[in-house]
């Protein structure tokens, strides 16, 4: 039985790392071993996505808010005052509204057959843990 979150990091990590990276490479042009620095992976890594090759689960620019999400931590990326914390908490979010989206489910019952998508509610109902902003 996988959690939910084991689902993120196999399916949505790599496609928001992918869109981050070609973000950050068209808007404001970065080199990939730069990119590679910012995300925490290899140069190689960074060129899987660029070619599409790795990242390719669940094409995230096709939800208007996802993309947005992405393009505001690119940006802020770009800029160099962002804190380990805030990239989190953006990483977060993007996360949370795939979720919320249902965008993981098909992956989900891919990856465990027996998970049933029909009956399951989880990420739509409760925010699973994910770190959020003390108010």
């Amino acid at each position: 039985m996988l959690l939910p979150c084991e689902v993120a990091v196999k399916s949505l990590l790599p496609p928001t790392r992918a869109a981050l990276a070609k973000q950050l490479m068209t808007k404001h042009g970065f080199k990939q071993v730069e990119i590679a620095k910012l995300l925490g992976v290899s140069q190689p890594a960074i060129s899987l996505y660029n070619h599409k090759i790795r990242g390719k689960a669940i094409n995230l620019e096709k939800d208007k808010e996802i993309k947005k999400l992405i393009e505001d931590l690119a940006d802020s990326l770009a800029t160099g005052d962002m804190s380990h914390k805030d990239f989190i908490l953006k990483f977060c979010e993007i996360c949370k509204a795939a979720r919320a989206k249902r965008l993981l489910c098909d992956m989900h019952k891919t990856l465990d057959p027996t998970f049933d998508i029909e009956k399951c509610e989880l990420c739509t109902t409760v925010s699973l843990g994910c770190l959020t902003k003390n108010p």
